[in-house]
């Protein structure tokens, strides 16, 4: 059994609208899929709780508007995150070309400490709609080789494919942010005080 404290990890789903990125949290979270599609509405959050490495870790998983009119809602939900899933459809030319500005956006927005290792994970979803793909494998695997060898994997809201793996990698990627944060974090002691009460007496 582990031991330590728990370990809150804040992950951001981000892509165009309707790539499935409340169908893969829902998957993921509830093992649950809708046909009906409703547009999230500014950003929401599910949490699961995963054993990560003998970790207990507690995921929040934020489902952000792809919606370009809800996209300055986006500051407030980007900051502190530990991770960032990118997802387009791969029937959707339109929503893979997007992940760069995404990317873009995120790094803009979050403003992270380290932009150029800060954790990504990039999603293909739409897996069951194979017959009517649009992205090759190998040009979104050629994508985030060049774009700092992001981890990718094809995915199905659907049918539950990959989804379990692929949120695997994202809590671990999560956690090795934090983990590397920890390391390098300076010894602060908050307790101390410098400040001594004046002695002079007020007339």
């Amino acid at each position: 059994m582990s031991t330590g404290r728990k370990h809150l990890l804040k992950v951001i789903i981000l892509g165009d609208s309707a790539v499935g990125k409340t169908s893969l949290m829902n998957q993921y979270v509830n093992k649950r899929f809708s046909q009906q599609y409703k547009a999230t509405i500014g950003a929401d959050f599910l949490t699961k709780e995963v054993m990560i490495d003998d970790k207990l870790v507690t995921l929040q998983i934020w489902d952000t508007a792809g919606q370009e009119r809800f996209q300055s809602l986006g500051v407030a939900f980007y900051r502190g995150a530990d991770c960032c899933v990118m997802v387009y459809d791969i029937t959707a030319v339109k929503t893979f070309e997007s992940l760069a500005s995404w990317k873009e956006e995120f790094l803009n927005q979050s403003n992270p400490k380290d932009p150029e290792n800060f954790p990504f994970v990039v999603l293909g979803n739409k897996l069951d709609k194979e017959p009517e793909r649009k992205v090759p494998t190998a040009k979104a695997q050629q994508w985030c080789k060049a774009n700092g060898d992001i981890p990718f994997f094809e995915t199905s809201a659907k049918e539950a494919v990959n989804v379990e793996e692929a949120f695997q990698a994202i809590a671990k990627k999560a956690l090795s942010q934090v983990k590397d944060e920890e390391d390098f974090k300076p010894n602060i002691d908050l307790k101390k005080k410098s400040d001594k009460k004046s002695e002079g007496k007020c007339c």
